[in-house]
């Protein structure tokens, strides 16, 4: 039996700006897999915090940027995931503005 180890993408979620109010807000659902790559990519007019327990700020992503968390990636390994599996990822945005905010996760499959 051959082994394969692949990367594979959760579903695309996302934000709209419009509805930032100053309050934290969840980005979709919940992480499915443990996250081995993850991007923000802020496609709106309006700076976000990002928040990975809905408490505190981990990071900030300036209107039209985007951000992608791989650190110490060496070789295709799920040991070291970069978020677990059940994280819910939060942004904060002082005001309402145009555009989405979009979360991309990759995770790695071993058949």
């Amino acid at each position: 039996m051959s082994y394969t180890t692949r990367i594979a993408w959760e579903t695309l979620r996302t934000i709209d700006s419009a509805t930032f109010t100053g309050a934290k807000q969840a980005v979709g659902t919940p992480l499915v897999h443990p996250s081995y790559i993850l991007k923000l990519v802020n496609a709106s007019s309006v700076l976000v915090t990002i928040s990975i327990d809905g408490v505190n700020d981990v990071d900030v992503a300036p209107a039209n940027s985007f951000f992608l968390y791989d650190e110490g990636k060496v070789g295709l390994s799920s040991a070291m995931p970069a978020l677990p599996a059940g994280t819910q990822i939060y942004v904060t945005g002082a005001v309402a503005g145009t555009g989405l905010v979009y979360l991309v996760s990759q995770y790695i499959v071993t058949n």
